[in-house]
């Protein structure tokens, strides 16, 4: 099961993508523009995890690969979920500061507290998988870098 998941090939609509793409698109316009500021929805104080897909994928691998003996000893035939995700949050805030730095605004950061903020707190425990021998190694400004570099070079795919 993972948690919130993000990279290359992502869904960067302006109206109906998630928080990552869409404040790597919203920060891009935005400095495309000159613009001094950038309005993001919330409070900023939401705490939320994030996956790169290719830890993902990675996390998959690993598992398919364990012998049945240890996948079967860690699971139960009608719970055989895994959490996958990194075990560390990052407040809304922090995620927008760290898009700023990736996409190179500098500009003031403006949340906009009328609009929803969601659940105040989304951390998977992902010791299970840890002890099974797997962690993310792809850290969340690393991997925004590399999204938003695929972005910037298949914006033309996402003219709305």
């Amino acid at each position: 099961m993972p948690t919130n998941l993000y990279g290359p090939h992502d869904n960067y609509h302006p109206e109906n993508s998630h928080v990552i793409p869409a404040l790597l698109r919203r920060f891009h316009e935005v400095v495309q523009r000159g613009d001094e500021e950038v309005v993001i929805w919330g409070s900023g104080t939401p705490m939320r995890e994030f996956l790169h897909v290719d830890d993902m994928a990675a996390a998959s691998i690993h598992v398919m690969n364990l012998d049945a003996e240890t996948y079967q000893a860690n699971t139960l035939p009608m719970l055989s979920h895994i959490n996958v995700g990194t075990g560390i949050d990052c407040t809304i805030r922090e995620l927008a500061e760290t898009v700023a730095r990736v996409t190179g605004f500098s500009g003031r950061l403006v949340f906009d507290a009328t609009k929803p903020d969601g659940a105040p707190r989304k951390l998977m425990d992902v010791s299970r998988l840890a002890s099974l021998g797997w962690r993310a190694s792809i850290s969340l400004e690393e991997g925004l870098r590399g999204a938003y570099a695929w972005f910037v070079d298949n914006q033309s795919n996402y003219k709305c």
